[in-house]
């Protein structure tokens, strides 16, 4: 368990250290053009490989992925770190995310296999949500002080000692169990081809769709989706051991569960995105404080698993704990869709506090649901659908959050705008559109310095241009509100489950 959670670590970390030096790689090995290829190319490889890599963990037994996973990863974060160019780092990148995607679709599924009574399950899932909230946690903050004392390339480094440590103890005391599947296994390549054109080229799809809308490329681009989403329906019926067993979307609570990893995933990214972009944009938060503010959501992840681990296993009905969870969430997007600037910021840190211990109620019992009602032959697949799907929809609410923050500042701030055409003034009042002068001090101040010039005090536009991106971010942050409520309700579709009680707590499966 040690070895899994210092796997997760892994993970968490690498999502959030990367992403504070990526200012910095771009300066020193230039090609902006390459910027946001940095972090899509691995989440596009992972989305990918992590249902593969669960499904064949399910036929072939998940010990060999798990090692070959923190392999991949760990190389391919040295060769990150020793990248010369950005079209090397961005191949490197994506040789991490297909790392990444094997840990998650074989390491998560381990778990059950060491421990099949549901009980033990959920006690266990708290050394895993604890190392991903410590990783995601320190990880800004640590890729700051990497970046800005050692460099950028130290942030890909320090994946090297988490890596080897885990490597030793999945290597050295992970057991090798048996598949629960007999006989020969015909691997299902087409299928997966299939999952890696339908799963990339959607990803690709919702990252084109706000920039260039309802173009002839995304229109190709969703045609294509359609018809390898067709393709894979074929493949997958007729497949004898298909990586992705189409009668598992005719399980009605594994449809639900399903769906509610969707909603997850929406309300998830969506807050953790978009609520910083409130407290520096809007607000005029510096980085620093606006980071201390939001890190309750990650710290009070591992506090909620922590508080649902002896209550869940307890309670009559313990898909009560999602409903829990889903409604502290919509409270918390209500609560910082509602701030201001004189809201206390202990109030807003509460606030995010509160989506972190829903998060934390959330995530675990979905994962010990899913497993119990696919049952062990299907641990792997379950898990990793159960991933996937919070991927997309992580990827679906940033986008729609994204789409509506961003037309909703746009107009309103092109309604004062639109008063300066004709003046001197306009081609400077123009650069307000872009909200980055909310953010950049250096793009603010050049913009206030050229407005003084021809005469114009332009802080009554900055305030305008604030108060319209506050408003922008209430909406989408309220939308993801609405999505945490529909959750809710959802899980009442979710049949009983129950935790029975065992006799001996100290049971571990046996391994082969």
């Amino acid at each position: 368990m040690i070895g899994i959670a210092l796997v997760n670590m892994l993970v968490a970390l690498d999502q959030t250290v990367v992403s504070t030096a990526l200012p910095s790689i771009v300066a020193e090995l230039k090609g902006f053009e390459y910027y946001a290829w940095i972090a899509s190319i691995y989440l596009l490889a992972s989305v990918v490989t992590v249902p593969v890599f669960g499904r064949l963990g399910d036929y072939f037994g998940r010990r060999r992925f798990v090692i070959a996973s923190v392999v991949t990863f760990t190389v391919a974060s040295v060769l990150c770190g020793l990248a010369p160019n950005m079209p090397f780092l961005v191949f490197a990148r994506g040789l991490q995310g297909i790392g990444g995607g094997m840990m998650v679709g074989t390491a998560f599924a381990s778990v059950p296999d060491l421990f099949p009574d549901a009980r033990s399950r959920v006690r266990w899932q708290v050394v895993i949500t604890t190392a991903y909230g410590i990783g995601t946690a320190a990880g800004p903050s640590l890729g700051g002080l990497l970046s800005e004392h050692f460099g950028w390339r130290s942030t890909f480094f320090v994946n090297l000692p988490v890596g080897l440590a885990a490597l030793y103890f999945v290597w050295r005391y992970l057991p090798k169990f048996p598949s629960a599947h007999q006989g020969d296994v015909r691997v299902d390549w087409r299928g997966a081809l299939w999952i890696a054109v339908v799963l990339g080229g959607f990803q690709v799809f919702i990252e084109n769709l706000p920039a260039r809308g309802a173009s002839l490329g995304n229109g190709l681009l969703i045609a294509g989706v359609a018809i390898g989403f067709w393709g894979l329906l074929r493949t997958e019926r007729r497949a004898t051991h298909p990586i992705v067993p189409l009668d598992m979307f005719r399980h009605p609570q594994l449809v639900v569960l399903f769906t509610l990893s969707v909603l997850i995933g929406f309300v998830m990214y969506s807050l953790i995105f978009f609520a910083p972009l409130l407290l520096q944009g809007g607000f005029g938060l510096s980085p620093q404080a606006a980071g201390l503010i939001a890190t309750p959501l990650a710290a009070c992840i591992a506090l909620g698993s922590f508080i649902n681990t002896p209550i869940v296993v307890r309670l009559s009905r313990p898909t009560n704990m999602l409903i829990l969870g889903f409604c502290l969430l919509a409270a918390a997007s209500a609560g910082v869709g509602l701030s201001h600037r004189v809201t206390s910021h202990g109030m807003i840190a509460l606030m995010m506090g509160c989506a972190g211990i829903g998060i934390g109620f959330i995530l675990n019992n979905m994962n010990v649901f899913g497993q119990e009602i696919a049952g062990r032959e299907r641990f792997g697949i379950t898990t990793a659908l159960l991933q996937s799907t919070r991927m997309v929809g992580g990827m679906l609410g940033t986008t729609i959050v994204g789409t509506l923050v961003n037309h909703w500042y746009a107009n309103g701030v092109a309604g004062v705008v639109s008063g300066y055409d004709g003046t001197p003034a306009a081609h400077a009042v123009g650069r307000a559109l872009d909200p980055r002068i909310l953010i950049d001090p250096t793009l603010r101040a050049d913009l206030l310095t050229d407005l003084r010039a021809v005469g114009i005090d332009g802080m009554p536009l900055v305030e305008t241009a604030r108060l319209t991106l506050v408003n922008a971010v209430h909406a989408g942050v309220l939308l993801t509100g609405i999505a945490a409520i529909a959750a809710a309700l959802l899980v009442r579709r979710i049949r009983q489950i129950q935790f029975p009680k065992r006799r001996d707590r100290s049971t571990v499966a046996a391994p082969e």
